[in-house]
């Protein structure tokens, strides 16, 4: 079974792609890696410059996303870390999408999820590109692509689990969408602090009534 990691780099916050890259993971090994400088639509902000460090001339003349995306084509599986941003970000891309952020949320709580801070944090096993650094999109698609490899064995959840569990939790019925407890399992929340759980029951009015039923259920379970 093959992912792709793919990974994206912008003008800022609302679009304008100025590199994609990805790597495949397949049998737990990093390969084939592919990247690309794109011309964006819009100017490069200088907050987005001070992070990634693309500038105007080293996109001058490049093709566009539009012209640069098909070759990154071809999986049935998309992983990204913040999938939501850069499924936005791409053309459409034909294949079930995977979110780190979202999976590392749900096995290593109360830490934090940022890309770097968890390949520091579970000591993970990469090297990216020596001539790169983070926030470059090929960089950050080896760290991504080693988190995905650590999920997959701490967990062994399989492909289709990855993809439900990655929606975000507002969507989801079994996952906290707010709190201290944000993203996290409702059943794991019922055992370690139902008190926590009676108090949203109780508190929060505007609660969607699948949500309402599975803290009910779950706090009813742990009992």
């Amino acid at each position: 079974m093959m992912f792709r990691v793919i990974d994206t780099e912008t003008c800022g916050l609302q679009g304008g792609v100025v590199e994609v890259a990805s790597v495949d993971v397949i049998n737990g090994q990093i390969v084939n890696p592919m990247s690309d400088l794109t011309l964006p639509d819009r100017p490069i902000s200088r907050q987005a410059m001070a992070v990634h460090r693309i500038t105007e001339a080293m996109v001058a003349g490049k093709p566009t996303i539009e012209e640069a995306i098909p070759r990154y084509y071809g999986s049935a599986f998309y992983v990204a870390h913040n999938a939501s941003f850069d499924r936005r970000m791409l053309p459409e891309m034909y294949g079930e999408w995977i979110c780190t952020m979202q999976l590392a949320r749900q096995l290593w709580p109360g830490i934090k999820y940022g890309n770097q801070a968890l390949r520091h944090s579970l000591k993970l096993d990469v090297t990216p590109p020596a001539d790169l650094h983070a926030h470059r999109a090929l960089y950050d698609c080896y760290v991504t692509a080693a988190l995905l490899i650590r999920i997959m064995e701490t967990s062994g959840w399989s492909a289709s689990e990855m993809i439900v569990r990655s929606q975000p939790a507002a969507q989801r019925d079994d996952i906290l969408p707010f709190g201290k407890y944000r993203g996290q399992a409702i059943a794991v929340i019922a055992r370690k602090d139902p008190g926590y759980l009676k108090w949203v029951l109780n508190n929060v009015s505007d609660l969607r009534p699948p949500l309402r039923q599975a803290l009910n259920k779950y706090l009813s379970e742990s009992q």
